[in-house]
């Protein structure tokens, strides 16, 4: 049973933290990870100052049910993949803590549904609205677009995480979302691994692909000796990469959130009209400028 006036809520992941700070900041009533130096100038005080309440659920993190008690949130939300893990683990919580949870499905094709959920749930309907018909108003037009670009004329892509550029995450994880949207071929023949996903590829493989194109997750607090693209654009086999002699090597957005995942989140809806734009110019001539203004406005 949730309270009908829901005046805070703790969420168990990044996602659903970033969802309330775009619906309704004031209601947070703790993070699940530190907000990152490089992003605290994009956001604000009372956010940036916000107590660390526990880890990241479903990493192996333990909980700080005391911290968490003690700000009594009215509702937990742990937004992401639903599945028995899910759903059991929040279970847990709600017996342990003696506060409702709510499980709320996110990914890229249904956040409009999960804005108006989450909406629903603290009493923020007309913003949740506002926020959902965006959402689904980009997917959806640029779903429509790409669903019709030949197999011929689609650009084959690299995702590159790690320090070395060589982990990726697969056509259809969750993680790729955004590069499967937009119509790029994910060129990573690998099995699409559960939960935080990764994959190890080989220097050897990643050449046997040799993409048009890479782009490049770079973790929010990386030094910049550790930055991937870095590495990428200067190892010497890295060099033999159509992608690295071209320079159509992108470094993906990441401050305040990522563009494409890591954390996921909504960010993933500019992310999707940067991409296409990146991919296929003449098909989104996006001012990317005036979008992203848009976005954030």
């Amino acid at each position: 049973t949730i309270p009908a006036n829901v005046k805070k809520v703790y969420s168990l992941n990044p996602i659903g933290n970033i969802m309330m700070y775009t619906l309704a900041p004031d209601k947070i009533a703790g993070l699940s990870s530190k907000v990152a130096e490089d992003d605290k100038k994009f956001l604000t005080q009372s956010y940036n100052e916000l107590p660390v309440l526990s880890g990241i659920f479903g990493q192996g993190n333990t909980m700080n049910t005391e911290e968490i008690l003690k700000v009594k949130p009215d509702v937990i939300i742990n937004m992401g993949n639903v599945d028995h893990t899910t759903v059991d683990g929040a279970q847990k919580i709600q017996e342990q803590l003696g506060i409702p949870v709510a499980v709320i499905r996110f990914d890229l094709k249904t956040m409009g549904k999960s804005y108006e959920m989450l909406g629903e749930l603290i009493g923020d309907k007309a913003r949740a609205k506002e926020l959902g018909d965006y959402c689904t108003k980009v997917v959806n037009e640029i779903g429509e677009v790409t669903a019709k670009i030949p197999e011929e004329k689609r650009v084959r892509v690299y995702y590159a995480e790690g320090e070395k550029g060589l982990e990726t995450d697969p056509k259809g994880s969750p993680h790729s979302e955004v590069l499967d949207l937009v119509g790029g071929i994910n060129v990573a023949d690998v099995a699409v691994q559960k939960g935080y996903g990764r994959s190890l590829v080989s220097i050897e493989q990643l050449l046997k692909w040799n993409p048009d194109r890479i782009i490049v997750c770079i973790d929010n607090g990386t030094p910049s000796e550790k930055n991937p693209y870095h590495y990428i654009m200067n190892d010497s086999t890295m060099k033999n990469l159509d992608a690295v002699k071209n320079k159509k090597i992108y470094a993906i957005p990441y401050h305040p959130f990522s563009w494409f995942d890591r954390p996921a989140s909504v960010n993933r809806i500019i992310g999707v009209k940067w991409l296409a734009n990146l991919l296929y110019p003449d098909m989104f001539n996006y001012d990317i400028r005036k979008e992203t203004k848009e976005f954030y406005q």
